[in-house]
Formats: structure tokens, C-alpha cells, sequence
């Protein structure tokens, strides 16, 4: 039995209202109405953002390492695929293209939706884990994604560049250079007390 495949896309991230430090990653089909929510952690929201908004890190994340090996490789990302849904998870596989080789290799989703959303490679799910998964005008964690949004990006990335400025303290710390280990715990108590107004 053949299956349907359906195109989707990101559609939004909110903060999830069924699991605190989580988020819904909103999906859409392509061509259709219907939308599929997939909870995913901060630093997979914070990779989607960056992907969506086209941001440059200054420091290679780790799907721009992954895909900056396949492109050195000679590997092409072809599409991912959300095979399988069971107690809330999704399952997927990516399909890779090695010269004549079709490689597809198990992947966490939120992983292959960041790949294909900077290689621009498809996103597909079963028709029927869309039908059966989707949300539902009932379903109040999700109604209504895209007018009930409680998500701030500019909040997220602020998150990663106050870990990245203690890391950078660290560092500093260890390197006995105190002069800018005090500069980096100054602009860190700074942010930390924007956070907190």
C-alpha cells in the first residue's frame, strides 16, 4: 500500500502550554490548512529562529557543521521524512543522495527540519500521521497558533548570547586575564538584570 506524502513548512514557534522550556514547532502542509504542532527544546527553537531569520552565528552551529561536511563530501540532503508518531514523538529519516547512492540514515525531527530549512530541502509527512496528529479547533494547547503567540525570538537569542559570554568569562578566568574577565562579568550582570526589569 502506497502511502500519501505531504509537503509542510514551519509556520510559527510559541512556547509550549503543555511543557515548560518547550516549544511548538507549527507546521503546515504546503498546499492545505492543516497544521501539526512538534514540541522541541530551546536550542532547537533557537536553531529553527536563526534558520527562518536567515541569522549568521558568529560560530558555526552544529547542523552548519553537519551540513558543511555532507557539501564537502559531495553529499546532498534530498528531503526529510516524518515516518512515524508514537506517545507524542516524531520519528524521521533523512535522505541523502552520494553520488548514485540513496543513503537514509534515522534522525531526531527537529534535526531534520533544521537541516532542510538551511538547505532548503523538502519536508515531507505520511498524510495519515498528519490527519491523525494535526490540530484540532478542541485541542487547547495549540488552537489557534498563530494569533495565541507567546514567544519572544529576541528572548531566545539573548538566552545564547549570555551563555556564550560565560563561556567567554570562563576562558578569560582560566587564561588569568582578569582585566576582561571583569569587562565580560559586567556586561553579564547587565543582561542578567535586563532580563529581571
Amino acid at each position: 500500500m502506497t502511502r500519501n506524502k505531504i509537503e509542510l513548512q514551519v509556520l510559527n514557534i510559541s512556547n509550549s502550554q503543555a511543557q515548560a522550556g518547550a516549544y511548538a514547532l507549527v507546521m503546515g502542509e504546503t498546499n492545505g490548512s492543516r497544521q501539526l504542532p512538534i514540541i522541541i527544546g530551546s536550542a532547537e527553537a533557537q536553531a529553527v529562529l536563526i534558520e527562518l531569520r536567515k541569522i549568521v552565528p558568529p560560530r558555526p552551529m552544529t547542523h552548519h557543521l553537519f551540513a558543511s561536511i555532507l557539501e564537502a563530501l559531495g553529499v546532498k540532503l534530498l528531503r526529510a521524512l516524518i515516518y512515524r508518531v508514537e506517545n507524542g514523538i516524531f520519528y524521521s529519516y533523512i535522505y541523502l543522495k552520494s553520488n548514485d547512492a540513496i543513503i537514509r540514515a534515522d534522525s531526531r525531527t527537529s534535526d531534520a527540519i533544521i537541516l532542510c530549512l538551511h538547505t532548503n530541502a523538502p519536508i515531507l509527512i505520511y498524510e495519515d500521521i498528519l490527519e491523525a496528529e494535526r490540530m484540532r479547533a478542541d485541542n487547547d494547547p495549540y488552537s489557534s497558533p498563530r494569533q495565541d503567540i507567546h514567544f519572544d525570538p529576541d528572548e531566545l537569542l539573548q538566552e545564547e548570547k549570555l551563555d556564550n559570554l560565560k563561556v567567554a568569562l570562563q576562558r578569560a578566568i582560566d587564561e588569568e586575564n582578569y582585566e576582561q574577565a571583569a569587562q565580560l562579568r559586567d556586561q553579564i550582570n547587565q543582561m542578567e538584570k535586563q532580563q529581571k526589569e
